[in-house]
């Protein structure tokens, strides 16, 4: 995570809201050989001390926990975008990046397999009641053996949350002025990352005026 403590300020819950209503991550370990990682839906539980998620029955990352508990970090991105030092408007300036970024560290486990079930249904709901308007898709829609095929395919695993970082780099450490020239010419790019770190470049701006 970025050092900068101007970077550093979102509450822990803003850290959490913004993971969990992602629900897709890196999930990233240590292997025998070397850093293993893997993009991984999850779903954080509702007091935030644990997520769980699922992993391919052949994927390196479960093949090393199965062994036992594992430490392990979960990446959330946001939107991100180029910022161009003309932009501010103001000499002695450099290019850099804004982005989103959210770190869960904690300790991964394999579950048992009858959890996966239950996992599956509840992962599937929490993202199929986002697409309105439609009517859920549910695994009841598949058959018996459909539905086994596919769940041998995968493993359940719970990450035990231990410290939530967060990086919200919006040129915080820059003058509001300059910020909002940035925000402005962000917001004119056809780029939809772009657009979105312009409209939040501007909500920080409005809470520090507050």
């Amino acid at each position: 995570m970025h050092p900068n403590p101007a970077f550093r300020s979102t509450p822990p819950e803003d850290n959490l809201a913004f993971a969990r209503a992602k629900g897709f991550g890196i999930l990233s370990v240590n292997g025998v050989d070397g850093p293993l990682a893997a993009h991984v839906p999850f779903l954080l539980s509702a007091d935030a001390g644990f997520a769980e998620l699922h992993l391919a029955r052949s994927n390196p990352v479960a093949r090393a926990c199965l062994a036992g508990p594992i430490a392990a970090v979960i990446m959330i991105s946001g939107a991100d975008a180029y910022i161009s030092p003309d932009w501010y408007g103001v000499d002695e300036q450099v290019p850099t990046w804004n982005y989103i970024a959210v770190h869960l560290r904690g300790t991964l486990s394999a579950l048992p397999g009858e959890s996966l079930r239950g996992h599956v249904d509840a992962v599937s709901a929490e993202h199929e009641n986002r697409l309105l308007p439609k009517k859920p898709w549910t695994s009841d829609k598949m058959s018996s053996d459909g539905m086994a095929r596919f769940m041998r395919m995968i493993l359940p695993f719970r990450f035990d949350v231990a410290a939530v970082d967060g990086t919200w780099k919006l040129n915080q450490n820059k003058a509001a002025e300059v910020r909002a020239r940035a925000a402005d010419h962000l917001a004119q790019q056809d780029d939809s990352g772009a657009q979105a770190i312009a409209a939040l470049m501007r909500a920080a701006l409005a809470r520090d005026r507050d």
